[in-house]
């Protein structure tokens, strides 16, 4: 069962993915170029054009979701990468400040 969280989550990505204009921008101007100029029903075609690019779309952003998924569990589950996050963020921060500390005011 989804959390009430994970519900308004889902409505907000559906709602900004069927009010986004550049989808339906898209869907007018570039596909009718593949559907047959003799066709006997363009319509179908330009559907059928349209439903093979939402399921090739919907296994791309479901395979980009695993992934996410199985890398967030492995970092935040792991104390080791925990660890050398922690030791690379303060020696990013201590360069950044001996870099500060040293550059010159030429003003």
């Amino acid at each position: 069962p989804r959390t009430k969280w994970q519900q308004t989550l889902v409505t907000k990505a559906f709602l900004l993915n069927i009010l986004n204009p550049k989808l339906t921008i898209f869907f007018l101007a570039f596909l009718p170029q593949f559907v047959e100029s003799g066709s006997s029903s363009p319509s179908l075609q330009l559907l059928s054009l349209s439903a093979v690019f939402m399921l090739m779309t919907f296994a791309v952003f479901a395979v980009y979701g695993l992934l996410a998924d199985t890398f967030r569990t492995a970092v935040i589950e792991s104390a080791r990468v925990q660890a050398w996050l922690r030791r690379g963020f303060a020696g990013a921060f201590a360069g950044l400040g001996a870099q500060l500390a040293l550059s010159g005011r030429d003003a």
